[in-house]
């Protein structure tokens, strides 16, 4: 049974992860029904998505590093870093101040339907303004800022706020905005989770863990989340964000419903 549910959360985690609907919030509801997991099990599964997107971009990745005599590979690769470092250090504030995920639906739920009303205004917002795929420095500002937020509200999804902070600071265009998104939450995510998995072996958190039930969530994860992505860069290529945002608002209603009768903590 532990196997079964290290899949199930493994494909929850890889298309999720990516895909604005938030990951973090799918979890904590999932794992209300199917067992709290470790915070190295929840690292691991995370790795898995991770991978799957830089496998995806590596050639973009590897183009940034090699063709950084290019003034435009140095332009977007600081642009970046500086979005990176932002995070990282407002990343480090809140851990300072002893932030912890909530456990109980009701707040995610909200962020879930806060933030579905807040992609059809912004989806609207961007559509109206130049397609431009220029990332500006204001864009790379408020794309670390906005990981941050997604980070301290579950539900709220890191992807979509960084994707949808990107569209309406000038980025008109969905494609540019996503692949900057995606590459900032690169090395953002690695960040992380290095320094959680650290932190759980110097705590010696790693002790007793099924490390057979951990490689069957990595290899879902990475395997459904590669997917995820793939379809998601091919899906926005001609149509909105707005399905998301209708699923996330559906989502969110009904956990709030299920959270009043008691169904859910």
């Amino acid at each position: 049974m532990d196997y079964i549910n290290a899949v199930l959360l493994g494909i929850i985690e890889g298309i999720t992860e990516f895909l604005p609907i938030s990951s973090t919030g799918h979890l904590i509801i999932a794992e209300q029904w199917l067992g709290h997991r470790s915070d190295m099990f929840n690292i691991v599964i995370q790795a898995g998505a991770i991978l799957a997107v830089t496998i995806i971009y590596w050639r973009r990745l590897l183009d940034l590093v090699l063709g950084w005599r290019e003034p435009a590979n140095r332009d977007y690769a600081a642009k970046l870093i500086v979005a990176f470092l932002i995070t990282a250090i407002l990343g480090f504030v809140v851990k300072r101040l002893g932030f912890e995920l909530p456990e109980t639906a009701t707040p995610i739920a909200w962020a879930l339907i806060i933030g579905g009303i807040w992609m059809i205004f912004a989806e609207w917002a961007a559509a109206r303004k130049a397609p431009h795929k220029e990332i500006t420095w204001l864009v790379a500002i408020l794309v670390g800022i906005a990981q941050i937020v997604a980070g301290v509200f579950p539900g709220t999804s890191r992807s979509g706020a960084t994707i949808f902070v990107a569209m309406l600071a000038g980025t008109g265009n969905r494609a540019a905005a996503t692949e900057f998104a995606f590459l900032v939450g690169i090395p953002t995510m690695y960040a992380a989770s290095g320094y959680e998995l650290l932190k759980t072996f110097s705590d010696g958190g790693a002790a007793g863990e099924d490390w057979t039930a951990l490689a069957i969530a990595f290899i879902v994860s990475t395997i459904v989340a590669f997917i995820a992505v793939k379809w998601l860069l091919a899906y926005i290529r001609s149509n909105r964000f707005t399905l998301f945002a209708i699923y996330r608002i559906i989502l969110g209603v009904l956990l709030l419903g299920m959270a009043t009768s008691g169904l859910i903590a």
